[in-house]
């Protein structure tokens, strides 16, 4: 059975397609009054507040993994005046946050009708996205960036650079064994078959303050994406690189691992990121367990970890630990990984934007 050919993808502008949500709708102004929530968990908001403040005066990692709907709620400029009082230090979202993020900031809309998007062979194939991002992605490798602070960096300066072909060719030719070798080759490529031009390629992002990835590169707040090969709509285009994304991917998981490695008395954020968050955490910590255990050091300890879904948790107190597999809520993967990784784990079931909402104004209280 031979490959599917997407050089014969149909792409569309994305002037075509029906967005069904617009920045100005849904962006939060955080000095705004935040929503009520639930008295149990207004104290853990509270708690957790506290908790990083400790955590910062003592120079220790604070974390917020989310999950796409984080931005899509309008949470983007919270998380911008949360990252400018230096109250978070490493940001890590999935593929789908990267694409929300690029739309909002250039299109000022996103968000589509999977079902009839399917149904009409069109879900996903529009051309500006995965061309951007593509390009992003493979520009910044050139310069030693992942994924996340590549496309930060394309939206943050309205563009990117490119070198020539003849540039390219002639550097893979005198040493194919630099370690930018590949990265050259699938630029070259995509240069060649997509027929981007050299130099200076400007991009305008109108929408830019709606943009996390922008805001974590302006306050040089490392952020890190966690993408699936064919996850995300970037994969429906003939521009396609699973060479590049998982470059830049690759690059992101590393550097995740040196924000874990400053988490001992620290804070793990994980706001709607059901599978992606507990995945990516727990090897990133094993990984970092693993170093210190051959350089003679304990493993990371003292860390807290805040768990936020809409999910009911499985009606488990997760503060107690697991429950036993013949319990449904052990079946619960971003709630069970989280309480299997040391430090004290609490699970919230709150709106992913009420809780960093609300959260902000418990830590300007202070």
């Amino acid at each position: 059975m031979a490959p599917l050919d997407f050089s014969r993808l149909t792409v569309l502008p994305l002037a075509q397609r029906a967005s069904l949500t617009r920045v100005d709708e849904i962006l939060i102004d955080p000095d705004s009054p935040a929503p009520s929530c639930a008295e149990h968990n207004s104290l853990l908001i509270q708690q957790c507040a506290e908790q990083i403040r400790v955590a910062r005066k003592r120079g220790a990692t604070v974390m917020l993994i989310y999950g796409a709907h984080l931005l899509r709620n309008g949470a983007a400029q919270i998380l911008d005046a949360m990252m400018a009082k230096g109250w978070l230090t490493h940001l890590a979202t999935n593929g789908a946050g990267t694409i929300h993020d690029w739309e909002y900031a250039w299109l000022g809309a996103s968000t589509e009708s999977v079902e009839m998007g399917v149904a009409g062979g069109h879900f996903g194939t529009w051309h500006e996205t995965a061309t951007n991002i593509h390009l992003a992605i493979m520009a910044g490798a050139l310069d030693g960036l992942g994924y996340g602070r590549s496309l930060g960096k394309f939206i943050a300066e309205n563009g990117a650079t490119l070198p020539s072909v003849e540039e390219l060719s002639r550097q893979i030719a005198a040493d194919p064994r630099d370690s930018l070798t590949a990265a050259r080759a699938d630029l070259l490529q995509a240069m060649l078959q997509q027929k981007w031009s050299a130099g200076r390629y400007s991009l305008e992002h109108r929408w830019k303050h709606a943009s996390i990835l922008a805001s974590a590169f302006r306050h040089q707040v490392p952020v890190t994406v966690h993408p699936g090969i064919g996850y995300d709509i970037i994969s429906n285009h003939p521009v396609f690189s699973g060479s590049a994304i998982g470059r830049a991917a690759d690059l992101d998981f590393k550097l995740i691992g040196g924000s874990v490695e400053g988490l001992d008395g620290g804070v793990v954020l994980s706001v709607g990121s059901a599978i992606m968050g507990p995945q990516v955490f727990e090897k990133s910590i094993s990984c970092v367990n693993n170093i210190r255990q051959r350089d003679g050091r304990t493993g990371v300890r003292d860390h807290s970890i805040f768990v936020v879904d809409l999910q009911d948790g499985g009606n488990w107190d997760w503060s107690t630990g697991e429950p036993p597999k013949s319990n449904p809520a052990y079946y619960l993967r971003f709630c069970k990984s989280y309480s299997r990784m040391g430090g004290a784990m609490q699970y919230l079931q709150c709106d992913n934007a009420t809780f960093v909402h609300r959260l902000y104004h418990a830590l300007r209280e202070k």
